[in-house]
């Protein structure tokens, strides 16, 4: 690769990152049912029905799993803490068994000089509370506040950063609007909801987690680069509205305490009554952003369609598994931009960035010259947006392990260590051993 660990700043972090419900066997330890396997057991959701019971088993894994992150050099680990393995309901009684996991997982992060990155919420919704709406009742802030002070109760003292929600973009407008993910609804008015409540459950959380004395508080929102498909008014319009929805939603919200116009002449009739007194509690301060970061979209008018009449068209870069642009030019564009139009010089992490691609074993050993191509040029990236005033902290890639992908089942590998899912056999990839020599080097 074409950097070493000296090119960045003293203290830059490195490191990889996972989610609870992907790797770790939602089976084991009395976690309860989520809205994830409800979603999965739906014939047409998810590539052969496949769900998060098994995974990876990090639950029992763990150690050795982290073990790949001390000797690959890294010096953090993001991971998250599952909703319905703490709570098995989602509100009332505290699974100890999951607490004690938890625990373990931490102390053992912190045995191997792993700094623990904590995500509160991955999209495991217990079921019990997609029951009763999920992220469209508003009651649900109040029901991840509860969360919040329990796992931050037992595990704070020792986490050194905590992110309330992780792409809130996914957990409502994919989730709610297009369907594609738990609880696979396709609906405007729940997805006007769930789009404000994700934010007040996020400033839920804050509050609580001020309250009890945590520090280091941040939120990982994701974006994807909106480029018009064409010239023409109408798509430079339709990019600008992609843009509005996935992009400026959730930061203008936290940052400025607004959302974007070009969104609310859709969603307005369909907000919550009284969304307006919200913002000022969203518009709270936090002390880091979390970025995630993965391609770019070529938008179009569809003005045939309801809206938001606007489609995404096939672009000619390269392309991951995924069917995703490669494109490391929109990391800088997103790290630089907000950077000068939203968090000034407040910590921002690349929380995720990384490539699925179709890995096999050849000779006892996976060569990815692909993904060391698409780290390279992304951490490159990052590296010139802080040359630019960017202050960029931070580095993870994702994923540490092939994993349970959502709808995609275990068919996408995202991870530089590969996963045989019938054995559970962990092997390192090539981009594992060049990224673990560049932050050696």
């Amino acid at each position: 690769m074409d950097f070493t660990r000296a090119d960045f700043p003293q203290g830059f972090t490195f490191g990889a990152a996972t989610a609870a419900y992907q790797i770790e066997g939602h089976k084991f330890g009395g976690a309860g049912p989520t809205h994830w396997d409800t979603f999965a057991a739906t014939p047409g959701n998810v590539v052969r029905a496949e769900d998060g019971a098994l995974a990876c088993d990090h639950y029992h894994r763990y150690e050795a799993d982290l073990d790949l992150l001390k000797d690959a050099g890294m010096d953090a680990y993001r991971f998250s803490t599952s909703w319905a393995r703490v709570m098995p309901e989602g509100r009332g009684p505290v699974n100890e068994e999951g607490l004690d996991f938890y625990d373990r997982l931490v102390d053992a992060m912190l045995e191997r000089g792993l700094k623990p990155y904590q995500t509160l919420y991955h999209w495991e919704m217990p079921s019990a509370l997609s029951d009763l709406g999920g992220w469209t009742n508003r009651d649900v802030a109040g029901w991840f506040g509860d969360f919040t002070d329990v796992i931050t109760r037992r595990l704070g003292d020792r986490i050194h950063a905590t992110a309330t929600i992780n792409e809130p973009w996914c957990v409502a407008f994919l989730s709610h609007f297009i369907g594609a993910h738990a609880p696979g609804t396709r609906d405007i008015r729940a997805t006007a909801r769930a789009m404000h409540h994700v934010l007040l459950a996020h400033a839920e959380a804050m509050e609580r987690m001020r309250a009890n004395g945590t520090q280091n508080l941040g939120i990982v929102l994701n974006f994807d680069r909106a480029i018009p498909a064409s010239d023409a008014p109408e798509d430079i319009a339709a990019a600008g509205l992609q843009d509005g929805i996935f992009n400026r939603w959730f930061i203008e919200a936290i940052t400025k305490g607004t959302y974007p116009e070009v969104v609310l002449d859709g969603f307005s009739p369909h907000m919550p009554k009284g969304w307006e007194d919200d913002l000022k509690r969203i518009n709270q301060p936090i002390d880091w952003l979390g970025v995630n970061y993965y391609t770019r979209n070529q938008i179009a008018s569809d003005p045939d369609s309801p809206w938001p009449s606007i489609k995404p068209v096939a672009g000619p870069l390269p392309k991951t598994q995924m069917g995703w642009e490669i494109f490391p030019d929109g990391l800088h564009h997103f790290l630089t931009w907000l950077s000068k139009n939203y968090v000034g010089d407040m910590p921002i992490y690349v929380t995720e960035n990384g490539m699925a691609w179709g890995d096999v074993i050849e000779n006892g050993a996976v060569y990815d010259p692909e993904r060391i191509s698409y780290i390279n040029d992304h951490i490159l990236a990052a590296k010139r947006a802080i040359e630019d005033g960017a202050n960029v902290a931070g580095f993870f890639y994702w994923s540490l392990l092939d994993n349970y992908e959502w709808a995609e089942g275990y068919e996408k590998r995202f991870g530089i260590v590969h996963v045989d899912f019938e054995t559970l056999k962990r092997t390192p990839k090539a981009s594992y051993h060049e990224l673990a020599a560049a932050l050696k080097a």
